[in-house]
């Protein structure tokens, strides 16, 4: 599964070069994780405008006539991946494609645990009860070991899980909490609570 750092950089990759660009269709494969929520087809003519990141999550915002406004959030699952530019025809596994008047945003996901979510906002609908609930960002400055010892206190379980959980802190898969407890030579067993 993409972790934090992942997310990140694909973000980056093409977020510069989709910003204000004009949707001019969009395009739905097989069924991902959820249903995208609106009507694709109304969506051409919108404007694409900066792309953000909150945990494993990107959000696309998009300007509308009249002053609408909305945005897609998306989800990598757990084997996708996002492309921007001039791509090759989609494929087996291409399962979203905004095209763009600058070129063509694409999810690829063999999996299908991945997700487009339509919502007016990050904090409303579907995207804002998927985000609701994350904890901080790892560069977030009030994560201190004061916060981690409140948000632990009491959990039973493993120091592993609470990490994973993404309640307390974002981003973190089996890979990046692994390696965080091995270096500081915690147990992943182990209660988080008795951390």
């Amino acid at each position: 599964m993409p972790e934090l750092p992942e997310v990140e950089v694909t973000r980056q990759s093409f977020a510069d070069r989709i910003a204000g660009a004009r949707v001019e269709s969009i395009h739905m494969g097989k069924p991902l994780r959820w249903p995208i929520g609106c009507d694709v087809d109304a969506l051409a003519g919108w404007s694409v405008g900066e792309v953000r990141r909150r945990g494993k999550y990107l959000w696309l915002p998009l300007s509308g006539p009249r002053e609408r406004q909305g945005g897609l959030l998306i989800h990598l699952g757990m084997s996708g991946s996002l492309a921007y530019g001039q791509l090759a025809p989609a494929g087996k596994h291409d399962h979203f494609e905004m095209i763009t008047d600058r070129g063509t945003l694409r999810l690829t996901d063999p999996r299908r645990f991945g997700a487009v979510i339509w919502g007016e906002s990050m904090d409303a609908g579907t995207p804002g009860k998927l985000l609701a609930g994350l904890g901080l960002e790892p560069f977030d400055a009030q994560l201190t070991g004061a916060y981690m010892r409140e948000r632990l206190k009491g959990r039973q379980v493993s120091i592993k899980q609470a990490l994973l959980a993404g309640d307390i802190v974002v981003g973190a898969g089996n890979i990046y909490a692994c390696e965080a407890l091995f270096r500081a030579g915690v147990d992943p067993r182990v209660a988080a609570g008795k951390v």
